[in-house]
């Protein structure tokens, strides 16, 4: 019989052919209605069984039980091909051990008041999701810091007052902003690297929470080489916006790195470069560079640290004295939180070498040209972060890169603990018992450093030679 009904239906639907939207309508009214015949065969064995086979009372319960259970399946199934569920339009990754990321995959609404994302959904149950987009998912510290951002699907959502064609990348400015080496290793890396991971070669709104006015001010020039976009800071907004969806999160690959297996179009510090180049290389400075006449003597920019808190060379005019006797032309650099970056782009990409303890200042080795001399003068137990946040960008940069690593004689914290303290003696066993904060001023606030004159002069004089070769070869 079932062959039958199935060779008329065949028959019948043979008669003409039916187009793609028309078979996957009959496919599933094919498998609805084997569903049901399922459905109606199963009924009908239960009256047949049940009043033949099974009069005790307890094997009728457990057969009952047993074909009630592969009914609501097959009732379950059947409604599954009718109705498919729909994907959420909210999705977050919380995987990674440095940052989260969330999508709105749709139309969305920023009230920057409440910092809030809406987005209607009449067929989803009310839902929220929240987010603190600040790549340092790791330090609880910090993390307390940033302020939730908050997305939703729901019924309802405030009325749009400014629309925008492209997408939303939102982020927080908030944490460790403000030092010069975070503002680059927890925003703008970070940042790169999801532009070209999320948007390659695509428009999109950089949306920023918690971004003072200096920091949108600073940075102006460079924000907008990623985006040509005026910068939403929600902070200081009360217009609600539109977008046609929106990422919130910044993706990093670790301390000041960008792995290029993981980018589109393998992106590298090089290309990282090239954008603050962009940004910072104005024709009007080029153009002075290019027509002042060649100096026979390389360049030497020594960042200062005589103002900040640890780090500090504690015989500073005689390294200076130095240097220019080993045959360099020395400009002593001691950036503010004011100097111009312009300025300060102008002075290292216009230099042959860069020397200077291990500190944030060290940062604007992002400005050298490839092919100088970069020596960080590295202090005793900061062995690893030097190479974390400074080696790193040497490399990615193909700078001619040294490191002094200095003795315990070169250091301050002999006069203040003694040759015979774990502090001086195994500071990496003393850092083993956990980083902690009085562990961490230790090597990076209190101490200072007297350099060695005569084992510095040999590494100052590697540098000169490679220094010189660059600057007659690049000018």
């Amino acid at each position: 019989m079932h062959g039958g009904l199935c060779s008329s239906y065949i028959e019948v639907k043979s008669i003409r052919i039916p187009d793609r939207r028309q078979m996957r309508k009959m496919k599933k009214r094919v498998l609805v209605g084997l569903a049901s015949l399922c459905l109606c065969f199963i009924v009908f064995h239960i009256s047949v069984s049940l009043t033949s086979r099974f009069p005790n009372s307890a094997a009728f319960s457990a057969e009952t039980r047993e074909i009630t259970r592969g009914i609501l399946e097959i009732t379950q199934i059947s409604e599954q091909i009718q109705h498919p569920p729909k994907k959420s339009p909210i999705t977050c990754d919380r995987t990674s051990k440095h940052y989260d990321l969330c999508w709105i995959n749709g139309p969305t609404v920023l009230d920057p008041t409440t910092s809030t994302f809406f987005t209607l959904d009449p067929t989803q149950l009310p839902s929220v999701e929240r987010i603190r987009p600040y790549p340092r998912k790791f330090e609880d510290f910090i993390m307390a810091r940033i302020k939730h951002l908050t997305l939703t699907v729901g019924l309802r959502s405030p009325r749009c007052k400014a629309q925008h064609n492209a997408p939303a990348l939102v982020f927080a400015t908030g944490g460790y902003t403000g030092n010069f080496w975070h503002d680059f290793n927890d925003g703008f890396i970070p940042l790169f690297i999801t532009s070209n991971t999320l948007f390659p070669d695509q428009d999109f709104v950089i949306v920023v929470s918690q971004a003072p006015k200096w920091w949108v001010y600073k940075y102006a020039d460079l924000l907008r080489i990623f985006s040509k976009h005026p910068i939403i800071t929600m902070g200081n907004d009360t217009t609600t916006h539109c977008f046609p969806s929106a990422n919130l999160g910044l993706i990093t690959h670790g301390f000041m790195t960008i792995n290029q297996t993981l980018i589109p179009h393998a992106k590298t510090f090089l290309h990282f470069r090239r954008l603050l180049d962009k940004a910072y290389n104005r024709r009007s400075q080029a153009q002075i560079l290019l027509s002042a006449p060649r100096k026979p003597r390389p360049r030497l920019v020594l960042a200062s640290r005589n103002h900040a808190t640890g780090h500090t060379i504690i015989n500073q005019v005689q390294v200076v004295r130095l240097m220019k006797k080993v045959g360099f032309d020395v400009v002593v650099f001691e950036p503010k939180a004011y100097t111009s970056l312009h300025e300060s782009y102008a002075l290292l990409n216009s230099s042959h070498a860069f020397v200077g303890v291990h500190g944030a200042a060290l940062t604007h080795s992002l400005f050298l040209r490839p092919g100088s001399v970069f020596v960080q003068v590295v202090p005793i137990g900061v062995d690893w972060a030097a190479n974390a946040c400074f080696g790193r960008v040497a490399k990615g940069l193909r700078l001619e890169y040294f490191e002094y690593k200095i003795g315990v004689k070169e250091s301050s914290l002999v006069d203040k603990y003694g040759t015979d303290s774990l502090v001086v003696k195994d500071p990496f066993g003393l850092q083993k018992m956990g980083w902690r904060a009085e562990v961490m001023d230790i090597y990076l606030k209190e101490q200072n450093v007297k350099l060695d004159l005569v084992r510095f002069k040999g590494y100052l004089k590697q540098a000169f030679k490679k220094a010189k070769k660059f600057m007659d070869n690049n000018g």
